[in-house]
């Protein structure tokens, strides 16, 4: 025992030695690194630590006779980040003995003991062979293999058997398959706001894709082999080793900056990396911003060069026969779905071509994609988009020929950015690609919101979409030159990130556009006022009173024809739903609809002044009233006990719901709550009728915000009676959630245990923690408040970070203020909210005490508050 007892203590020793001395040195060579940042330096000298280690490991616990240890994975390819698990392959001649298996389980034991982390698999050859066939992840970290002690001679034969059993042909079609689903799992985009360096379209693993591809269809290791083989250019691979090296010093950084493997570049994290790279910030963009601007150029042109070349490889495995090419004209031939060039020299001849290419393949629809010769072809010669390039007429003219198609505008325009003719063609859109937007709603960077507002206006022209977007498809099929909105969606947002108005300098830029590319005197004064008023609509139809026949003739007065509307709803449609999927919702699109047809009988001269449209609306309740077979002096009786601002604030639908569910309330102290699935049926319309107490909208905001439901919109009133009559639409957080029982239990709850809410209690049950995106990109809160147009009320403007609860305290806040809320229209954009409120209370008409109520709002809105909560 006591000899025993001395080897465990030795071994523990000896272990602790190893430990200690990976330490040391992995500490030196990560300062070594922050002296002079050299990706592949850092990754060779920790995989030399590791490696070091192992050998001294195998000391203490040797491997069975004729077995070999060996790295695999990016491990074997000789690299080993900060924070990576260290890939390892037992490969043993034939099963292990007993005695074998525990001295094994001791050596990996021992390899977590020194702080090694290891992903460690013991196999046979012959098992190694057999999994490798049955699964390409498994073949491909294989294939990677290094020795690292042990059997040579073992480790060589396997090496041979697998190059012997390896099929480049099924290899580059798994690869390639792989890829697409791992693609796909990122959402086909190498822009996504939080992208993952490693794994996303455009990061480290599109790289080794086409190294792993090369090595096995013979083409060499390395980007300076490929080059050598004729699979690349020498500029082609300059570009790659330097892509290369920049995204292996980022996922360096990322693991350095938050001591443990992390391979996403998470809001929370991309400061702290930019500051890693020494960028600051400008007036206009946070040092963050310009970071992530500088990784989606990068991974744009990974993305370009991975397409490149995965498709040369697949071409040079399965050869394009002159059998089946088809020639298009003199410059063009297709093979099956691929259009390809007569001439490797033709954009050098003809830089035209550089955008008749893309109009060449939206004429033959069935051509899919473009051939690996023409990819490269039109990637070197882009910068021959010059300023006489722009100049030229021709050129223009094939811009707008191409907007004009009946299709493949879109994939055109997607695949015109990929290879870098889209910005070049266009300078102030190559400002805005990979620009972020930290505004709390945007999902996408500029560009690709451009392209997905593009996308969202061409499905109006679609009829397998007319059942999502009906009035938009029947709108878009009776609107002459739909390529002017086009434009207006091309260039919508490319001011974005200037400093300034965007809308303004926007309309500034395709007022230059429209001259240069000779648009009609109508077709320029369409387009610029789209983009100069973009944002209205959206704004008009959630944050302004569409019962007021004054706000729909406001509006009818700035956008002045039929033809102006048409195109202004079209666009403000496809731009809402392009910004995020949080951001569209049914309730939203009935707001767009009913200002777009209110507008539209204005502009007709059918909308009438407030007292025809106030007449007309209780006619039609009546109607409404009688049809549910209500007797009329019931009616009357009941809206006896309204006054005018009530029927200005609600439709017809909604008065004549009301009235059949209160006519018999009066003189009672009933509290009726009633609940219905809003138009759409994503949301509900909530009426509350009870006798009215001070803190009762507090209350059942909260009441609303402990149910998971976002209120949209309130409309409070009280009767002469003093009883409240609260209607709200809600939208549930969850939008799985079954709206039907939620009714029921709505209408339950609130008719039976309204008195009994308490405030503090529902503040406590409502999750107030803020998001990370609106922790890692703060957005300060703006209060505005300015008197009513009737000079009774105050209009209360907010802007801030949304949070659950939120509505809640601003509504405790005005009861501590004596503030009466006539009407609420609530906008929520992602994780922004801009609200508006219509107010009165005496504290409003004093100077002082307004002060004291704004500053009030600031401190319950601001971002320090939402952290403390």
């Amino acid at each position: 025992m006591t000899q025993q007892s001395g080897l465990n203590e030795t071994l523990s020793e000896s272990l602790g030695a190893i430990r200690s001395k990976i330490k040391v040195e992995r500490q030196a060579a990560f300062e070594k690194y922050r002296n002079k940042p050299r990706a592949d330096s850092l990754l060779t000298a920790l995989r030399r630590i590791a490696d070091q280690a192992l050998r001294q490991l195998l000391s203490l616990y040797p491997l069975p006779k004729g077995a070999a240890l060996a790295a695999v994975g990016g491990f074997g390819r000789g690299e080993l980040y900060p924070f990576s698990d260290v890939d390892l392959l037992i490969l043993l001649p034939a099963e292990p003995s007993p005695i074998a298996e525990a001295t094994l389980s001791g050596l990996v034991a021992a390899m977590w003991d020194v702080g090694l982390e290891p992903g460690c698999s013991v196999r046979t050859v012959e098992q190694c062979l057999t999994e490798a066939r049955a699964d390409i992840t498994v073949e491909t970290s294989l294939l990677e293999l290094r020795w690292i002690a042990g059997s040579r001679a073992l480790t060589n034969v396997f090496m041979q058997r697998m190059q012997d059993q390896l099929d480049p042909k099924n290899f580059y079609q798994a690869k390639r398959s792989e890829m697409q689903q791992r693609h796909s799992r990122y959402q086909d985009t190498p822009y996504s706001l939080e992208p993952n360096c490693k794994e996303s379209p455009g990061g480290l693993r599109d790289l080794q894709v086409i190294l792993w591809m090369a090595k096995a269809a013979g083409f060499g290791q390395s980007w300076d082999q490929i080059a050598q083989s004729g699979l690349l250019t020498h500029a082609e691979a300059r570009d790659l080793n330097r892509a290369e090296q920049a995204f292996k010093r980022l996922r360096i950084e990322l693991h350095l900056l938050v001591n443990r493997r992390e391979d996403r570049l998470l809001f929370d994290l991309q400061h702290g990396l930019a500051q890693a790279y020494q960028i600051t910030a400008t007036a206009t963009r946070r040092a963050s911003e310009i970071l992530m601007q500088r990784y989606y150029w990068a991974a744009r042109l990974v993305t370009q060069l991975n397409t490149l070349l995965v498709q040369a490889i697949g071409e040079h495995l399965f050869p394009l026969t002159q059998t089946d090419a088809r020639k298009l004209d003199a410059h063009y031939v297709a093979h099956h779905h691929r259009l390809d060039i007569v001439d490797e020299e033709l954009f050098q001849k003809h830089p035209s071509e550089l955008l008749r290419v893309f109009l060449v393949m939206q004429q033959n629809p069935e051509l899919t994609e473009l051939s690996a010769r023409a990819l490269r072809a039109i990637w070197h010669a882009r910068l021959l988009i010059d300023a006489s390039f722009r100049a030229d007429p021709k050129n223009r003219h094939l811009f707008i020929e191409i907007l004009k198609q009946s299709q493949g505008i879109v994939h055109a325009l997607r695949r015109m950015t990929m290879l870098n003719v889209l910005p070049r063609y266009i300078p102030a859109f190559r400002r805005v690609v990979g620009q972020m937007q930290h505004d709390l709603f945007h999902v996408y960077t500029v560009d690709q919101h451009t392209l997905a507002v593009l996308r969202n206006v061409r499905r109006f022209t679609m009829l397998e979409h007319a059942q999502e977007y009906p009035l938009a498809t029947r709108l878009m099929a009776g609107f002459d030159r739909h390529w002017l909105i086009y434009v207006a969606a091309l260039f919508h947002d490319i001011a974005k990130g200037r400093g300034g108005d965007h809308s303004t300098l926007g309309a500034e830029e395709v007022k230059k556009f429209a001259r240069t590319h000779d648009l009609a005197k109508d077709e320029t004064a369409l387009v610029v006022f789209l983009v100069r008023h973009h944002l209205l609509m959206s704004q008009v139809a959630q944050k302004k009173d569409l019962s007021d026949p004054q706000v729909i003739r406001d509006f009818a007065a700035l956008v002045q024809t039929p033809r102006n509307l048409t195109a202004l709803y079209l666009l403000t449609v496809a731009d809402v739903r392009g910004t995020s999927p949080k951001v569209w919702n049914a309730w939203k699109g009935k707001l767009l609809e009913d200002l777009f047809n209110l507008t539209l009988a204005a502009l007709g001269g059918s909308l009438g002044d407030s007292n025809t449209v106030l007449r007309h609306r209780m006619d039609e309740a009546a109607s409404l009233t009688r049809l549910a077979g209500l007797r009329d002096d019931a009616r009357e009786s009941f809206w006896a006990e309204l006054d005018i601002a009530y029927f200005m604030r609600h439709d017809a639908q909604e008065i004549a719901w009301h009235t059949r569910h209160l006519y018999h309330c009066f003189g009672t102290e009933e509290t009726v709550v009633k609940a219905r699935p809003t138009e759409g049926g994503e949301g509900l319309q909530v009426m509350v009728y009870t006798k009215h107490v001070k803190e009762l909208f507090a209350r059942l905001c909260g009441y609303f915000g402990y149910r998971g439901l976002s209120i949209q919109d309130a409309r409070i009133h009280t009767t002469r009676q003093g009883y409240a009559l609260d209607s709200f639409i809600v939208l549930p957080t969850d939008r799985e959630r079954d709206l039907r029982a939620n009714a029921a239990l709505i209408e339950h709850e609130l008719s039976t245990q309204l008195d009994l809410l308490s405030l503090d209690d529902l503040k406590h049950k409502i999750n107030t923690r803020a998001s990370r995106l609106s922790k890692a990109f703060p957005f300060p809160p703006l209060v505005e408040i300015r008197p009513g147009d009737d000079n009774a009320s105050w209009v209360l403007d907010i802007t801030a970070t949304d949070r659950s609860g939120l509505l809640s305290d601003l509504a405790q806040l005005f009861v501590s203020f004596n503030i009466y809320l006539q009407t609420a229209k609530v906008m929520t954009l992602g994780d922004r909210v801009e609200d508006v409120f219509v107010i009165k209370g005496e504290a409003l008409s004093q100077p002082r005490t307004q002060r004291q109520f704004e500053r009030a709002l600031l401190d319950t809105l601001s971002q320090e508050k939402q952290l403390a909560a």
